[in-house]
């Protein structure tokens, strides 16, 4: 939102209000994370109550089960735009339901059930009532898919159209970004549970049975014990689908697979805008005064010329970039010194060791840094399978390291709980807590003076569960240089001239011994590569090629993973077109809408009698002609699309040839059996036999598969 005020696109925000937010975290004597939840104060937020003009708070109702649930609504002024939340912690709720914006990531099913309803229903409904009518509605997640529900709803109420109509037309203008690296990670709701809370909505909002919403959230519409699964909601209600970073597409793709059933992998209708970071939340102010020399103050906002200035980064000389980095460094251990003392006194610690705090690690030594989730697969405990080297990696007189380890493990997660303890222990039982630290309570002003001063970012998920990461971008405009696994963004941002990789750019899946061999190659890399690079000085106590590394990261890297790029990359990739798409479908009175829920039904009632004829194919002049016979069933021939398709796998990965043939005009035996006969040359390149001819819907404007998944290849 940020980046959007900063390009001066219109976008407006929609989100919850928490009352106690995230936990806070603190480490008991055993090593063990302590999760406490103090209340906000609104009070003490950057927020405002949204105010009728009678001086009233403006109030959504939402009725569950029964009860109405009234929202207050907040306004939060981001730049030049809008943030609006919501929150249940009205004194007109009866108890029970004014804790369902308590906190985030808090309750069972129950609970997240009622969020969501309040976030996607509500929302839309705050939307409306503030009478701001958008184009596009961006779903960050499945969280907030109820809101391709009530788009519908809305649309229903203005036009009298049915909700079949006025879902066609609305999903065209919804975008469904998904953040999740495996299919476990998305909101399931029982069938009883949709009933409780939705059948009513669905019965007397959209005139639709609860039979049918709960197909809009099966992989099979028909089995009746299948969950509700938000993100199939989400992509059933929206017009495209992204990951957030390439891999993550991919990835995205299997996951996605099983509603899309007989189509290639490869087309399972999901792209990817990878992630971006607000540079300037995160630059320090020694980079921002190496920044503005080299490339003026307005290199973050968004213009054409971006990409050109930063470039202007490779010609900062070493002992600039030295000085920036080392500025940088002190800030940090300055910072930490100050806040392990503040933590200190609080806990009652004794007067020497909070002196001690203050004179913990060196400003002149190679700091690494882990900040994360604490959970199993980001493995923040990879340096842990040698614990005896690592000491040694630490401690070593002439190239000394010390690294800084911060992060949250969800409460009830009792192993990300268990590595925050191993950690612990470690530094305890090997007396290095003068080269190792963890910092307790990882929060935004933490990671801010964490991003700015680490030499190091080391990142160890597995592959491929990192969706995207965004901690390692931050550092880049601050100088910092990663180490990381080729997972999520690092895959599109690794060479050898802007940092270090990890892994070999597989997946391994539950290979048993993966973690002993990265941990291997981590030690390595450090030992043989990442250490020595930092102390190998010239005469000018300067490590040139370590500089080297920091300003093409600097220059190349940073202006790509900037929250700008992304911005204006889901604004003309999507925005733009899905905005297009909704005016289109709606104009005309709803003309085009209605066409494609009348295209749907006569695809829908003639697939189970269509099938293909026997193909007949010549080889000529390096050319296959094909002609291909196809029973329609009544069918208008330019409602499907008959194509050749044929993969021919390569080292970088399989490639698809598909080629469209066209419909003969015919009056022979086939046209009397009720055949059309479709031809197409193709090149001889591949084996004949290598095509096997398909047949997909098609209707001008509509997304294939995603908008209708049916296909049928030939035998």
């Amino acid at each position: 939102m940020k980046s959007a005020s900063d390009l001066g696109l219109p976008v407006i925000g929609v989100g919850l209000l928490y009352q106690q937010g995230y936990f806070r975290q603190y480490i008991d004597n055993n090593g063990e994370q302590q999760a406490y939840k103090p209340f906000n104060d609104p009070g003490q937020l950057p927020v405002t109550p949204l105010r009728l003009p009678n001086g009233e708070w403006l109030r959504i109702e939402i009725p569950l089960r029964g009860y109405p649930v009234w929202l207050r609504a907040w306004q939060v002024q981001v730049g030049r735009v809008k943030l609006y939340l919501l929150d249940s912690n009205d004194a007109a709720n009866i108890p029970i339901y004014r804790e369902i914006t308590s906190e985030v990531y808090g309750g069972g099913s129950d609970m997240r059930i009622k969020q969501e309803i309040i976030l996607g229903i509500g929302g839309w409904r705050l939307l409306e009532t503030l009478g701001i009518a958008p184009d596009v509605c961006h779903l960050n997640e499945g969280h907030a898919a109820f809101a391709v529900l009530e788009r519908a709803h809305s649309y229903m109420q203005r036009t009298g159209e049915t909700f079949e109509v006025a879902l066609a037309i609305t999903r065209a203008g919804n975008l469904f970004t998904t953040h999740t690296a495996v299919a476990a990670g998305f909101d399931h709701f029982t069938p009883s549970l949709i009933a409780e809370y939705l059948s009513e909505y669905a019965e007397k909002k959209l005139n639709i049975s609860l039979h049918d919403l709960l197909a809009l959230g099966r992989q099979n519409p028909g089995d009746t014990s299948e969950n509700f699964n938000m993100a199939y909601l989400a992509i059933r209600g929206c017009g495209n689908v992204n990951g957030v970073s390439r891999l993550h597409g991919q990835v995205s793709r299997h996951i996605f697979e099983p509603l899309f059933e007989r189509w290639p992998t490869e087309e399972v209708p999901v792209g990817h805008v990878t992630n971006g970071v607000h540079m300037p939340s995160w630059e320090s102010a020694s980079a921002d005064d190496c920044w503005t020399e080299t490339c003026g103050k307005d290199r973050w906002q968004g213009t054409n010329d971006t990409l050109t200035q930063t470039q202007d980064m490779l010609r900062v000389s070493d002992s600039r970039l030295w000085k920036m980095r080392n500025e940088a460094r002190s800030s940090l251990i300055d910072y930490i010194r100050q806040r392990l003392a503040a933590e200190g006194a609080s806990y009652g610690v004794t007067a020497e060791a909070i002196g001690n705090t203050r004179k913990i690690f060196d400003p002149n030594i190679l700091t690494i840094g882990f900040a994360r989730r604490f959970v199993a697969y980001k493995r923040p405990d990879l340096l842990l399978h040698d614990p005896a080297r690592l000491v040694r990696l630490l401690t070593n007189d002439k190239q000394p390291v010390q690294l800084i380890i911060a992060g949250k493990a969800p409460p009830a997660d009792q192993g990300g709980r268990d590595l925050i303890r191993r950690w612990v222990q470690f530094i305890r039982q090997t007396g290095t807590s003068q080269h190792v630290i963890f910092v307790s309570d990882y929060d935004m002003l933490l990671a801010e003076h964490l991003v700015e001063g680490m030499d190091v970012w080391l990142n160890t998920p597995q592959r491929p569960w990192e969706a995207s990461g965004t901690s390692g971008m931050k550092v880049l405009v601050n100088g910092g240089v990663n180490l990381s696994e080729l997972d999520g963004w690092w895959v599109e941002a690794y060479t050898p001239e802007v940092g270090w990789a990890l892994g070999d750019g597989r997946e391994h899946g539950n290979d048993p011994g993966l973690d002993a061999r990265e941990a291997e190659d981590l030690f390595n890399l450090l030992e043989k590569e990442v250490i020595p690079d930092f102390y190998n000085r010239n005469a000018d106590n300067i490590p040139v090629s370590w500089i080297a590394r920091v300003r093409k990261s600097m220059a190349t890297l940073t202006p790509y993973f900037s929250a700008s790029r992304t911005v204006q990359e889901y604004t003309e990739k999507y925005y733009l077109p899905a905005a297009d798409a909704y005016h289109t479908r709606a104009a005309a009175n709803v003309a085009k809408g209605k066409q494609i829920v009348h295209w749907k039904s006569a695809i829908e009632l003639a697939w189970p009698r269509i099938y293909f004829g026997e193909v007949t194919v010549k080889t000529e002049e390096a050319q296959h002609l094909f002609e291909v016979p196809v029973f329609l069933a009544g069918l208008d021939p330019h409602s499907v699309m008959v194509e050749l398709f044929a993969r021919e796998d390569q080292p970088q990965g399989s490639k698809l040839f598909r080629f469209e043939m066209q419909p003969l005009t015919s009056s022979g035996e086939e046209a009397k059996k009720g055949f059309i006969v479709y031809n197409a040359k193709v090149p001889a390149t591949i084996p004949a036999g290598d095509y096997t001819p398909r047949l997909i819907p098609r209707h001008e404007g509509v997304s294939v598969p995603l908008e209708n998944a049916r296909i049928l290849w030939q035998r």
